[in-house]
């Protein structure tokens, strides 16, 4: 098993909060991750999907209210909205005979929903966690692993595959099973394939502004029900809409979003590229890094951070800018090569946002001075010095 650096973060929340939400799609590792916890103090796990254990549930309170000693673990909690008012109940009888945190961790696949539902019960009482995919910081620090990363996703049993058609098999099920069984287990009724045209287009459109209005018309559809599939598709936490960074520069600026599918290896797997070589050739493969590039500093990155793009209507450009505590504002260029160059466009851009720092994360492996104020930094290297901020 991959050590997830989030386990640390996630042993301290449940020593400062009752309840701890982690959230992220199916199959990213909540449930391992769980059980690792569940290793270090006692605990009951109740899968919500399976129905012998939502047959124990019949009440509730009489259950988790028997356990005043253990770490409950309630995965896929999303199916069971009705048990956050319990929750409630409980956590407010145990706050005044004194015991106030680590009583419940809750696993959720949707994150609006989710966030919905457990906001509206358990303010105040519940710490949010996001569980991403494998990361570049928790594998061998070598190319091709990190090329591995790339073309097969962070999704453990991808990435873990024992060859690369056998990632595939599974990152093409794995898409199957969600556009089937899963979103429509959410009561949400719009045909399969439609969404999978959908986010093949996305998938095609890697890391580019997104034309909600262009999208509508080649899927026949108002651009009304073409917003609510990106809101769908954002919510579970598939695809990542990065905002453009718009404070008053005295600049016309774009002001839609680039969008993203979160997991490069569903991209490659929607696309239909099996190989690293296939990626390569294709011209979504600039897109596709980036978006890698962007989740893995986005998920090191301190929670209070603030991610954007920046673009003007003049072409100045930065692909991730980076909010960071302390008034920090790092400038991020990404690139393929392995010998990066920076644009004119990058540094004009720079100075627009008044960044402190500039950045450029490419498939080099050493970090060295591009000029007098610019670096270039391997992404598990850059990871390491945000994951220190936090």
């Amino acid at each position: 098993m991959i050590s997830r650096k989030i386990i640390a973060k996630l042993s301290l929340l449940l020593d400062e909060f009752p309840a701890v939400v982690i959230m992220g799609p199916r199959q990213v590792g909540k449930t391992t991750l769980a059980f690792a916890l569940g290793q270090t103090r006692p605990s009951l796990h109740l899968d919500l999907e399976l129905p012998s254990d939502r047959a124990k549930l019949a009440d509730p309170e009489l259950l988790l209210g028997a356990h005043p000693d253990k770490l409950i673990v309630l995965d896929e909690v999303q199916r069971a909205p009705e048990l956050f008012v319990t929750l409630r109940s409980i956590i407010d009888q145990r706050r005044r005979s004194g015991r106030c945190v680590g009583q419940f961790l809750l696993l959720g696949s949707a994150s609006g929903s989710l966030l919905r539902q457990s906001s509206e019960s358990l303010a105040g009482r519940v710490a949010y966690c996001e569980l991403p995919a494998l990361l570049a910081s928790e594998i061998p620090d070598t190319s091709e692993e990190l090329d591995d990363l790339w073309l097969r996703g962070g999704f453990p049993q991808s990435y873990l595959s024992r060859s690369d058609a056998a990632s595939l098999r599974w990152r093409r099920q794995f898409i199957s099973t969600y556009l089937e069984r899963d979103i429509p287990m959410l009561g949400t009724r719009i045909p399969a394939e439609t969404l999978r045209r959908y986010w093949t287009m996305l998938a095609h459109e890697q890391g580019q502004i997104h034309n909600a209005a262009r999208l509508a018309a080649s899927l026949a559809l108002s651009g009304q029900t073409v917003a609510r599939y990106l809101d769908l598709m954002t919510d579970l936490m598939l695809v990542r809409r990065l905002t453009p960074w718009a404070s008053n520069v005295g600049k016309r600026l774009v002001r839609s979003p680039k969008v993203y599918i979160r997991d490069s290896g569903l991209a490659h797997a929607l696309l239909n590229l099996p190989t690293r070589e296939d990626v390569l050739a294709h011209p979504v493969a600039g897109g596709s890094w980036e978006g890698m590039v962007i989740e893995n500093l986005i998920a090191a990155a301190p929670d209070d951070a603030q991610a954007y793009y920046y673009r003007s209507i003049a072409g100045a450009e930065i692909d991730l800018l980076l909010e960071l505590p302390g008034g920090q504002r790092w400038a991020v260029e990404i690139k393929r090569s392995s010998a990066p160059v920076t644009s004119r466009g990058f540094h004009i851009a720079a100075a627009d946002v008044q960044a402190t720092r500039k950045l450029v994360v490419s498939a080099a492996r050493s970090t060295f001075a591009l000029n007098a104020d610019t670096q270039n930094r391997p992404l598990p290297a850059l990871m390491d010095e945000l994951m220190a901020l936090t």
